[in-house]
């Protein structure tokens, strides 16, 4: 999600300069687990299920992860955080990595001291409010009540397209996605605000979804990504190419199905190097040959965890669009494995 780009700047910056020189590929060895900082809960993003488990898309980024160094996708210990918390769990060094629906700034990435290891999701501000409203656009709610999240960057694309529009509204702040789902059921505020996927996520969960309508609009570019921590190149490399090991998998038609067979070996020497049959691209890691192989092995390719978690043929229903591949017209690229 859009979150501020300068709440809890100073502490951040503060925090950083006492462990951004930490080996933390050796701390999470030494732990034998992960810390992954994630939302508090997002349907199809990063939720707990019935037992306790944590599912979604931005989870199989974390479990990628821990297959990668750790050998063990399970060996991860998941910390929620908010708007207002996460990077300062980050900077603190709570957590090893956050794979929360953050947006890639200019300011997180430089004032912060934060590190984006790339973007696993293109998104974008959108608005969804109760059909009986009677609003086809968010150019209609001039005077309306809107639930935001506090410590969010949606604040101001929220005040700047009112602006530019000339219309009104008066925020009602809220913390926690759950808590403006409660708000918005309740009535208290006309409209929600939030990135695009989150309102399709959180519209399925809904009693009645098809009681709802998200706009048209969206007002803002919205890259979200894993992020790391200024200062240590070497964990920066591997959730970046980690995260890049499960996009080229999908280019190249390396699936959960196939993995095994692929791995044997094959005619196509960047699958070879990917999958650790062909050079040592892990060692330069301070991995083993088999750490990518590992990481696709936990819930198979980009495609795969997309269409198992978020896809069109989930409750969520998002349609992959500028997360296509690259050779498909959307922007998901992976620089080459070679």
């Amino acid at each position: 999600m859009k979150k501020s780009v300068f709440l809890g700047a100073m502490t951040a910056a503060a925090l950083v300069g006492g462990v951004a020189g930490a080996a933390t590929l050796d701390d999470v060895k030494a732990r034998g687990k992960l810390n992954c900082g994630v939302t508090t809960g997002v349907p199809g993003f990063a939720e707990p299920d019935a037992n306790g488990v944590w599912q979604g898309f931005d989870v199989a980024v974390c479990r990628a992860v821990a297959a990668a160094v750790l050998g063990d996708p399970t060996a991860v210990e998941f910390v929620p955080t908010t708007g207002k918390t996460r990077f300062t769990a980050l900077a603190s060094g709570e957590i090893d990595m956050l794979a929360r629906n953050t947006t890639w700034t200019f300011s997180r990435d430089v004032d912060l001291k934060f590190e984006f290891t790339g973007v696993n999701y293109y998104d974008g501000q959108g608005f969804m409010a109760p059909k009986e409203l009677g609003v086809s656009s968010a150019k209609d709610l001039d005077g309306a009540t809107i639930c935001i999240q506090t410590g969010t960057t949606t604040e101001l694309n929220l005040a700047d397209f009112f602006r530019n529009n000339g219309i009104s509204y008066e925020p009602v702040p809220i913390e926690t996605g759950a808590e403006a789902i409660q708000q918005y059921t309740a009535g208290a505020c006309d409209a929600y605000t939030t990135d695009a996927s989150a309102l399709a996520a959180q519209r399925a969960n809904l009693e009645d979804p098809t009681a709802h309508i998200i706009m048209p609009e969206i007002i803002s570019k919205e890259p979200l990504g894993p992020l790391v921590r200024h200062g240590d190149n070497e964990w920066g490399d591997i959730v970046r190419w980690t995260l890049n090991a499960l996009i080229t998998a999908e280019e190249l038609g390396v699936t959960s199905v196939n993995l095994d067979e692929m791995a044997a070996g094959t005619d196509n020497p960047e699958i070879n190097r990917l999958l650790g049959t062909e050079g040592d691209l892990g060692a330069m890691l301070g991995l083993d040959k088999d750490w990518a192989k590992r990481a696709i092995g936990v819930a198979g390719n980009y495609g795969e965890v997309f269409e198992k978690n978020i896809g069109e043929a989930t409750p969520i229903g998002l349609a992959r669009g500028l997360n296509a591949q690259w050779t498909d017209g959307g922007l998901l690229y992976s620089p080459p494995f070679r």
